[in-house]
């Protein structure tokens, strides 16, 4: 299997019980070892008080893009931390798109980095996100030489 085959399987698996993103009305765009791109559509219900969207919704895709980042190897990884900054405010009727990239994995831990874009490219907000990987899979696969995540480093970059 390839780490694209992987990271498609993985994903397909981790959105077939995610609820909470679907609800959102996200998509998953692209997923990648150690990436993902999710998108949504700022809805009537995704606004607060001052009608722009809510910031924890905003929050909640970039949280999701990084979740389907970090759980491409086929290990079950959870969140360990998250740090957003917004930066923009976000429109009804406009798309949002939340792309992660992997800057570091070493051991159990990973660092990935999250820009989420308005539909004319302005940066909306940004988060860093710690993972930990614990036990488990998201579909049974055979062990293979670069699942033991006591070896795994690198960088990968979009």
């Amino acid at each position: 299997m390839t780490p694209q085959d992987r990271a498609t399987r993985a994903a397909r698996a981790m959105w077939a019980a995610d609820a909470a993103s679907q609800m959102m009305g996200m998509r998953i765009d692209t997923v990648a070892p150690g990436q993902a791109t999710l998108s949504m559509e700022v809805q009537a219900h995704h606004l607060n008080g001052h009608r722009i969207c809510h910031g924890g919704f905003i929050f909640t895709l970039a949280d999701s893009a990084f979740a389907f980042a970090c759980n491409s190897y086929n290990q079950v990884t959870v969140a360990q931390e998250n740090q957003i900054t917004f930066l923009a405010s976000a429109q009804l009727g406009e798309r949002l798109v939340a792309t992660c990239a992997e800057t570091a994995r070493a051991g159990r831990s990973g660092v990935y980095d999250v820009v989420v874009t308005g539909q004319d490219g302005r940066q909306i907000a940004v988060m860093r996100g710690l993972s930990r990987t614990i036990r488990g899979q998201h579909f049974e696969e055979a062990p293979h030489a670069d699942s033991d995540a006591g070896t795994q480093g690198g960088n990968s970059n979009a």
